[in-house]
């Protein structure tokens, strides 16, 4: 989808931070206006204070009301309002500002009377961004990680040296925003007026309920009344009777004594199968909860960087030292990676090429790489680098169908991975693979037309989130597709791979296998 016309227009973007926040924003993009390209003007309209700032062909204007934290809900509600309202023709974004990852109880509120005051629908149109002049936390927030997956990823970092690319970043998340919602043009008085009127509706019917539970309360009370003079006469009741239901009493607690021995003797027979039927049930499960995916692709194609990427964003990390995309060390030997992702076991395994310059398969590859998987692989992940197809990658979909049969297409998906954008808009994934040579629309073709493709990026870094949760959505409903069955190599006995995983498992090949589930996450 085309966003020229949101690319071109100004970008119009209300603050939510402290006054303490706004200033660091302010220094921080100030610091940054080096390059005569970049300009940068402050103002103010009544309350307000205004920051416009031009970036290449794009620019944002950022309009701030001054809260305070001992305000009260029903001022910051104003000063927000006003401010919204100093854009008549709408904003793009609402802007979280937080510092360093930090994400407080004060921050919590903000969002809250934000959900109040503009409705629900104000989260579709915010991002947070984390300004990192100082110290940063070491991992972030439950409460943020939540809050960014409810942005569906929106989530950048501001430093003084590389601000301009974090604002053609932000200008480009913002775009990506717009143009999945509804309002292609951004939240809009509209949207605010809708809200205040839902706001007064719920109101009301919070008094009427209020009201109701007054009245049951009332009734609930004198109901009690009417409970306890009925006890007190029973209770005296009671006492005239005891003299001559002792004897009855005797017996009834014998009779309850035996009964209660016979039901903790038939609990426990009881609690016994049950533990027998649950361990008997989990083991027959255990794979069914399993799901193993192997990555395949020439040297260079970017298969460990897009592994490390999966792993990361399945397990919601995000790093607060992350420096972008760092090429990792040529992969030698096939490796084996584990998270959890959507309720399984997610297996990743990272191969070298399997065959050698001459045609050759290294059958010790290829074995190692089946037992790493078990009881898959249930999907291959076939990885092409965008703007990349060389000879041996025109003829790679043919080995790999002589290695683990024809029937491997049937199994397969195609993964694009961009290293390098060069500072523009990625081309569109969809757009790409039409215009590409015929050989490689053949190899799609052939793989049943199942693509995906994933940004490993700096400057695209938060366009990885959504992308990671399409990919894995689209693994799974491969997976399913087959019913869950893995995928069968028969050259090769599950007997023959099981051994050569004990193997690997206990070190005689130099240690292959790392477990993802047991790093920090």
């Amino acid at each position: 989808m085309s966003n020229n016309g949101i690319t071109n227009m100004r970008q119009m973007m209300v603050v939510i931070s402290t006054v303490e926040e706004w200033s660091c924003l302010k220094s921080l993009l100030e610091e940054s206006t080096g390059d005569k390209q970049d300009r940068i003007s402050f103002s103010s309209e009544g309350a307000n204070q205004i920051c416009d700032i031009a970036v290449e062909a794009r620019s944002i204007s950022f309009h701030y009301a001054d809260l305070k934290q001992d305000m009260t809900e029903e001022d910051i509600c104003k000063a927000s309002e006003a401010c919204f309202r100093s854009c008549p023709e709408g904003i793009s974004t609402f802007l979280l500002l937080i510092q360093g990852g930090n994400y407080t109880k004060w921050h919590k509120r903000l969002i809250e009377i934000l959900k109040s005051h503009f409705g629900a629908e104000a989260l579709e149109y915010l991002v947070v961004l984390s300004l990192d002049d100082g110290k940063l936390v070491d991992t972030l927030d439950d409460a943020l990680l939540e809050l960014i997956n409810i942005c569906n990823g929106r989530y950048c970092r501001l430093r003084s040296s590389a601000a301009g690319d974090t604002l053609l970043a932000l200008f480009e998340m913002v775009d990506f925003m717009l143009a999945g919602n509804v309002s292609a043009t951004g939240y809009t008085e509209n949207m605010l007026d809708e809200a205040k009127k839902t706001s007064t509706e719920d109101s009301a019917m919070k008094m009427l309920k209020e009201k109701v539970r007054e009245a049951e309360e009332k009734e609930r009370m004198f109901k009690q009344l009417v409970l306890e003079h009925e006890e007190r006469r029973a209770k005296e009741m009671e006492a005239l009777r005891t003299k001559h239901n002792e004897e009855r009493r005797k017996e009834a607690a014998e009779k309850n004594k035996y009964e209660a021995k016979r039901e903790s003797l038939e609990e426990a027979v009881m609690s016994h199968r049950a533990l027998v039927q649950v361990q008997m049930t989990a083991a027959d499960d255990d794979d069914s909860q399993r799901m193993s995916v192997v990555l395949l692709g020439l040297s260079g194609s970017g298969k460990s960087s897009a592994l490390n990427l999966i792993l990361n964003r399945a397990a919601s990390r995000y790093s607060a030292d992350d420096t972008g995309h760092q090429a990792p060390r040529p992969t030698l030997a096939c490796q084996k990676k584990e998270v959890f992702a959507s309720g399984k076991r997610l297996t990743l395994v990272d191969t070298p090429e399997l065959w050698d310059e001459d045609g050759v398969e290294n059958l010790d590859l290829v074995k190692d790489c089946l037992a790493l998987s078990l009881p898959g692989p249930h999907v291959f992940l076939v990885v092409l680098q965008v703007g990349r197809f060389t000879q041996g990658e025109s003829e790679m979909l043919g080995q790999l169908q002589k290695v683990f049969g024809r029937e491997f297409t049937e199994h397969a998906v195609v993964l694009f991975v961009r290293f390098d954008c060069h500072g523009f808009k990625p081309q569109s994934i969809n757009d790409y693979v039409s215009g590409a040579h015929s050989t490689l629309q053949d190899l799609v073709q052939k793989c049943g037309s199942r693509y995906y493709d994933l940004n490993v990026t700096k400057s695209y870094n938060a366009l990885s989130f959504p992308q990671v949760k399409e990919l894995l959505s689209g693994i799974n409903k491969l997976t399913a597709a087959h019913g869950g069955r893995s995928y069968s190599v028969k050259r090769f006995s599950t007997q023959e791979l099981q051994d050569r995983r004990k193997e690997i498992e206990e070190g005689k090949e130099g240690g292959l296998e790392e477990n993802y589930l047991l790093r920090d996450a």
